[in-house]
């Protein structure tokens, strides 16, 4: 059974060696038929058919030669071409079979779409774990505002950039996965000063003491880890996430934004200008696809979008802008919030349409829908019809993974994102191609897209 797969395999798209045999047959096919013209041309005669006809003309009537000749010869390019790759995997065989997969699937993931995410915490770094199998053109902006827990804690003491959220994308993104998430996650349970703080922490604040600078530890890092992609930092500035509530009160820091009593006005970075990496707006002007999400809506998402140029330069930008929205809605941020209304908060604390496509999970819970509701956690409600006044296209799809927590499924949403962008693109595509060239009439009725 498994000669017919190998077999099948082989006419799959990948490093681009057929394609080119086929070029140099052809040109082989070109270059006998010019050198035989020539010859014509100067009046030489090769009686070459003679010759032939002189040797097989006691196997085979001279009539059938031509058909003899046409299955000889595709016999034999066949046969050349078969054992010419074979020559080639005998030669790398040394190096392992596995390497030359790993070699195919690396040239495929870096012909992927350039997709930029923005976020943090664990939903950014679940997203990129589902993306990172369709392309190797990843670049995640991660917030850097948390002040709660072992990042808080090194920010403070060390005056560090907080590097949880950027440790989780690193993760999330390395090529031997299993053993970074245990190396990286691994928290000190005992010793004077490490209790609570995560190997992976350290280790960032440890490299940017090295290196003397934030940027230059994750890059150093995303090297050590064999990352797909790269993770930025959406600043290097010292910046404090802050909430004004519906009821006037003011919230100071990130941790104590989620334990809000009072729903969310908006929120704002002190001090407000936050100046962005170069290379955070080079990504998003060069994007395919910009991914705004999963993750909590004020506390991971917007203060990226707070940081100065970030949300405008989104809005002019031309890729595919998707808003991936939380399953289930978040105590302290987002009680009560439909997707629109998500939507909505996440556009007007931008200040800029960052978003023209939503995702929104269709599926319930089967077996922690109780136990979120003890948490006045609720699946989020899809409301299509506001959302359409938004002029927000809404994708409804089955993106919900569910095991001792609710959250989104990596593959399922990388998907969905994947066939997002793959509708809009050909949409794009189908739109420029149906325009009218500049001496044509413009038709009276819209051409269909798609």
């Amino acid at each position: 059974m498994k000669r017919p797969i190998d077999f099948v395999r082989w006419f799959l798209p990948g490093l681009g060696v057929k394609r080119w045999l086929a070029v140099a047959v052809f040109g082989a096919v070109l270059f006998v038929n010019g050198a035989s013209r020539w010859l014509t041309d100067e009046g030489a005669h090769v009686g070459v058919n003679e010759l032939v006809d002189w040797m097989v003309g006691d196997f085979f009537p001279p009539a059938d030669l031509s058909y003899v000749f046409l299955v000889l010869g595709f016999v034999l390019v066949a046969l050349g071409i078969w054992r010419w790759l074979n020559s080639i995997v005998s030669a790398v065989r040394p190096y392992g079979t596995e390497r030359m997969i790993d070699a195919l699937l690396e040239t495929r993931l870096k012909r992927g779409y350039k997709i930029v995410t923005i976020g943090g915490g664990t939903g950014l770094a679940t997203m990129l774990r589902g993306l990172k199998k369709y392309t190797a053109n990843l670049t995640a902006i991660v917030t850097v505002s948390d002040d709660g827990g072992s990042s808080g804690r090194l920010q403070k003491e060390l005056g560090v950039l907080p590097p949880g959220d950027i440790r989780n994308c690193l993760v999330a993104l390395a090529d031997d996965e299993a053993l970074v998430t245990d190396l990286f996650n691994y928290r000190f349970t005992e010793g004077d000063g490490l209790t609570g703080h995560s190997f992976g922490n350290l280790f960032l604040a440890a490299l940017t003491d090295v290196t003397g600078n934030f940027d230059d530890a994750i890059k150093v890092s995303s090297r050590v880890l064999n990352i797909k992609g790269r993770v930025l930092p959406a600043t290097l500035a010292v910046a404090q996430l802050c909430a004004r509530l519906s009821d006037g009160t003011l919230v100071e820091g990130e941790s104590n934004i989620s334990k809000s009593a009072a729903p969310i006005d908006h929120v704002f970075l002190d001090p407000p200008h936050a100046e962005p990496l170069e290379e955070v707006i080079a990504a998003i002007r060069d994007a395919d696809a910009i991914v705004l999400g999963p993750g909590s809506l004020y506390t991971s998402i917007l203060p990226n979008l707070l940081v100065q140029r970030i949300a405008h330069e989104i809005e002019a930008a031309n890729a595919v802008k998707i808003y991936v929205c939380n399953v289930m809605t978040q105590p302290g941020e987002t009680v009560d919030y439909t997707a629109a209304k998500h939507v909505e908060a996440l556009i007007a604390n931008a200040k800029a349409r960052v978003c023209d496509i939503v995702i929104v999970n269709d599926e319930l819970p089967r077996k922690l829908l109780d136990i979120y509701a003890e948490e006045h956690q609720l699946p989020v409600v899809i409301d299509k019809a506001r959302l359409d006044r938004l002029h927000v296209q809404t994708v409804r799809a089955s993106v919900m993974g569910e095991t001792d927590t609710v959250r989104h499924d990596p593959e399922k949403l990388a998907a969905v994102v994947i066939g997002v962008i793959d509708q809009q693109v050909a949409q794009r595509a189908s739109y420029v191609k149906s325009k009218p060239a500049p001496n044509e009439v413009e038709p009276s009725v819209p051409l269909p897209r798609g």
